[in-house]
């Protein structure tokens, strides 16, 4: 078994769970993690900064008294990104020293009311890493069983490549989507691919309900057909386009609907036909391939 076979194949992303999105009550979380669960969205996706530092906490309450097993699930989190809300700083800003590393992942643990990350990711590249700094940190992390697997968010491939000199990295969370598809082009997922790492997507769902363009209308005047076809909603079809990819691309979803998480699973049941594929990516770009 693959190490990346430990998550479930889409990912519940927290980040609007709490003071940045929904402001979800204690009772609500719980609520929203079981049933997340029960579907089998199993692996569960922080960062530090979500709710201005504030998000893991609330999440780490509710599941301390959900009942749910430690074993049951799987907690990632980031850390990096210096922000104003929340903390002293006088400007946005990346931190990877060993001391901070270090510090950062002690204090999701704690909020998060666990003894271990499944995952820790690096959450943005920073002009002033030093990879043999950043080893020292998840070395660490990983001897003393704080976090299981490290990995990276927003790197490009030659960012990883320089960790990897130093620190294995298992994985790199990535925005992809049909709006957003970058990462099949400058080398992101080619690398995943090629060093067995686990991919990633942050906004799966991309631009097409958020604004109001020519590609999202000739996306949505594209979808119609094709809804019918396979008894699907424009969601639906987004994450069928994704999970396509050879990379097999983990979806991060953003929602708090339960109805929305629902149908986000049966996505998993959709298996988009070649051409019906390419006929998306033309929407989406506004050409046909060369």
């Amino acid at each position: 078994m693959k190490e990346r076979d430990t998550y479930s194949r889409i990912i519940a992303g927290t980040m609007t769970w709490g003071s940045w999105g929904k402001k979800l009550s204690k009772r609500e979380m719980i609520d929203l993690m079981q049933h997340c669960i029960e579907l089998g969205l199993t692996t569960f996706d922080h960062a530090d900064i979500y709710g201005s530092y504030s998000t893991e906490a609330d999440f780490g309450q509710a599941y301390a008294e959900s009942g749910v097993k430690r074993e049951d699930i799987q907690l990632i989190s980031k850390c990096g990104i210096q922000i104003t809300r929340g903390r002293e700083n006088r400007i946005n800003h990346y931190e990877y020293s060993k001391d901070y590393i270090i510090w950062s992942a002690e204090q999701s643990l704690k909020k998060l009311n666990t003894e271990y990350l499944d995952l820790l990711l690096l959450h943005r590249p920073s002009p002033l890493m030093e990879p043999h700094e950043i080893a020292e940190a998840i070395d660490s992390l990983l001897q003393s069983g704080k976090i299981k697997q490290f990995g990276v968010s927003n790197f490009t491939p030659s960012q990883v490549a320089m960790l990897e000199k130093t620190i294995p990295v298992s994985g790199n969370q990535v925005e992809f989507s049909l709006t957003c598809d970058s990462p099949m082009y400058d080398g992101t997922f080619d690398e995943c691919i090629a060093n067995d790492r686990m991919a990633m997507a942050w906004s799966p769902l991309g631009s097409l309900f958020r604004e109001e363009t020519e590609q999202t209308q000739r996306i949505k005047k594209t979808m119609v057909p094709l809804m019918e076809k396979y008894g699907a909603d424009e969601s639906q079809l987004l994450l069928a386009w994704l999970l396509k990819h050879p990379a097999v691309v983990y979806p991060v979803i953003g929602t708090t609907n339960k109805e929305r998480i629902t149908l986000a699973k049966k996505a998993l049941n959709i298996d988009l036909e070649l051409q019906d594929w390419f006929v998306l990516l033309e929407a989406s770009q506004g050409h046909g391939v060369p």
